[in-house]
């Protein structure tokens, strides 16, 4: 079956466009989404596109990526409806497009997530980061766009100092810069940099959302992040194979509230600020999350330890809890905590992929 033919997966749809956002901010209104097959990207749009059938909207969605068959493939549903556009870019190139109209807002949310990248492509971990950030700001600040909204990373925080609990916005950890693994946060830490400075020197308004390690049913099933292999293993009835001892303590947010929480801070966020898309109810050791997946599955958790090249695409964090006490304040509130979330999810993929 088709993703569109799932009834809880409809549900988040609805929920999303359901929230009391200033809806009215995109009424006739363009926005333009890189990484638009991406797991929150691909959901944005469907929220989007269904804004417009339920509402009357008229946002026409400008939807970058690198595989047109692929985005056919994912946005099926609207393979005739002219609100969407898709345009084959690569987010490395400068953005020059002649047949498009007004872009209003722009979503830099393509990026590389997967940790097998960062050891076997660090090169092009990093340039898709930071070249592509400049190329989507570039192209912001030539056609006056309203808004550029750039989607950050947990990662760029580093390692907790053993200071706080909880990172707030203005929380800076420790990065060891020389090493391979660090081309991921860097690129970020840089990649929010650029945002301020388009914000000074060209007069961009700017605004940061920065991402938890998310998950939901619109992963890629080749994502390399952990919490994406657990899932993975759970859908297919298997062990939950488990490549270090687990005392990683992060946060974690599902796909819909990660996409409410771009859209708050899309629609109602202070110019040149960063707000943390975080709540302490998806926060979870790394072995008690795989615990969880593998009870869910009635499979069990399988310790084994990781190859040279796995390891050094590994985050170095141990502790990467956020304080989303910000965003909550423009009025976000998640509907899932990390159990429903990922029942939800595994529910949702067991029944695509039967």
């Amino acid at each position: 079956m088709i993703i569109y033919e799932n009834l809880l997966y409809n549900q988040d749809i609805a929920h999303v466009t359901e929230i009391k956002f200033p809806w009215y901010k995109l009424q006739n209104r363009s926005i333009m989404i890189s990484g638009a097959t991406g797991l929150i990207g691909s959901f944005l749009i469907d929220v989007l596109l269904e804004k417009n059938t339920q509402d009357g909207l008229n946002c026409t969605v400008y939807a970058l990526g690198r595989n047109k068959e692929k985005a056919m493939e994912r946005f099926s549903k609207h393979a005739n409806n002219s609100h969407l556009i898709f345009i084959p870019y690569d987010v490395r190139l400068p953005l020059k497009i002649d047949n498009v109209g007004r872009v209003d807002y722009v979503l830099h949310l393509a990026a590389n997530t997967h940790p097998m990248l960062y050891a076997t492509d660090p090169i092009g971990m990093i340039t898709t980061n930071l070249i592509g950030a400049q190329n989507m700001l570039e192209f912001s600040a030539q056609h006056n766009a309203v808004r550029f909204l750039l989607a950050s990373s947990n990662e760029m925080y580093g390692e907790n100092r053993g200071d706080v609990e909880f990172y707030d916005e203005d929380y800076c950890g420790y990065i060891n810069c020389n090493t391979l693994r660090a081309g991921y946060p860097e690129s970020k830490r840089c990649s929010e940099a650029l945002c301020q400075a388009y914000k000074q020197q060209k007069g961009l308004d700017v605004v940061i959302a920065r991402l938890t390690r998310s998950y939901g049913p619109t992963m890629n099933m080749s994502d390399t992040k952990a919490v994406s292999q657990f899932i993975k293993r759970g859908v297919a009835g298997e062990d939950i194979i488990l490549k270090s001892e687990g005392t990683q303590y992060f946060s974690y947010t599902y796909m819909s509230d990660a996409v409410s929480g771009l859209l708050w801070v899309l629609l109602t966020g202070e110019n040149g600020e960063a707000y943390n898309i975080a709540d302490e109810s998806g926060d979870i050791q790394l072995k008690d999350l795989a615990t969880n997946i593998a009870a869910l599955s009635g499979k069990k958790v399988v310790f084994e330890i990781p190859d040279g090249v796995e390891a050094s695409g590994y985050s170095k964090a141990t502790k990467a809890r956020l304080n989303g006490a910000k965003l909550k304040g423009l009025g976000w509130v998640p509907e899932y905590n990390i159990k429903t979330g990922v029942e939800r999810t595994i529910s949702i993929l067991k029944e695509l992929y039967d």
